[in-house]
């Protein structure tokens, strides 16, 4: 594993950096951010407060009984108040079985994901409210490794205004995470979405972080070929190489604006006009 192993992480100089680009992003207005007791978020308010000032970061803590474990909620509340900022606790339960019931009706069968991404998408929908209400921006905390593979919901917690941890990989998070004194349960805790009972990130992508970061820093950051990647780390992660950049390019529409149409060109136009 000789091409760089991420290892080479200076906390202090990321946390400053980030930092500097939400005090630019944000400007003179507030901030609204979900929280959600896992690691990315925990770091996103905390480097938002320190930047901003507690007064200034609102905190939505928005827990769904049908997914969303008490120790979360706590963990979420119990960082909010250690940092002095703002929060609330937005009960999304009955709004997200009603959606989910209205949408479904019409389906042949309930979808486990789908009922998952409509938990993800009221949450957007209540950050931006919030955001709109009080003119607010409102901060994402999705991280480069899960922005890569595709490991959010589109229009969910991908639809933010800006996104700090973009920049760092899931594993320098963490190292980001101990450097800023975030509790260690929050820090060793499984990551998960939470869109359904149950579901932890690891287990459903069917590798670890570890070896996604390590991946993904060789193929995109490197510009190593796949072939190259293998024989940097072992013959025993072709699989895993191939898996990971598969992730990358399907998953590419999630990271696009939506394609439209090139305009049309003069003569498409008149004829169209004659048409009418």
């Amino acid at each position: 594993m000789s091409a760089g192993c991420l290892t080479d992480f200076d906390a202090e100089y990321a946390a400053s950096r980030i930092c500097e680009f939400i005090r630019r992003s944000v400007g003179q207005r507030r901030a609204v951010i979900g929280l959600s007791g896992g690691i990315d978020s925990a770091v996103a308010a905390t480097l938002s407060a320190r930047i901003l000032g507690r007064e200034k970061v609102l905190a939505l803590v928005m827990p769904d009984s049908a997914a969303t474990p008490s120790e979360d909620v706590n963990d979420a509340v119990a960082l909010a108040e250690s940092l002095g900022i703002g929060y609330r606790t937005i009960d999304i339960t009955q709004a997200s079985k009603t959606v989910t019931d209205v949408a479904s009706a019409g389906c042949e069968r309930k979808d486990k994901v789908a009922e998952g991404n409509v938990r993800a998408r009221l949450r957007m929908t209540i950050l931006y409210y919030v955001a709109n209400s009080e003119n607010r921006i409102v901060i994402g905390s999705g991280d480069r490794s899960e922005l890569m593979i595709g490991y959010f919901t589109k229009y969910g917690d991908g639809g933010v205004d800006l996104l700090p941890l973009g920049c760092l990989y899931k594993t320098q998070v963490r190292e980001l995470a101990r450097h800023l004194g975030i509790p260690q349960r929050i820090i060793m805790k499984e990551s998960s979405p939470r869109l359904w009972k149950g579901q932890t990130a690891e287990s459903e992508l069917g590798i670890s972080y570890e070896d996604i970061d390590m991946i993904l820093y060789r193929l995109y950051d490197l510009r190593m070929k796949k072939e190259e990647v293998v024989r940097d780390l072992g013959q025993d992660y072709a699989a895993k190489v191939e898996r990971v950049a598969r992730m990358v390019r399907e998953s590419a529409h999630k990271r696009r604006v939506p394609p439209a149409p090139k305009a049309f060109p003069k003569s498409a136009v008149r004829r169209h006009r004659i048409g009418d």
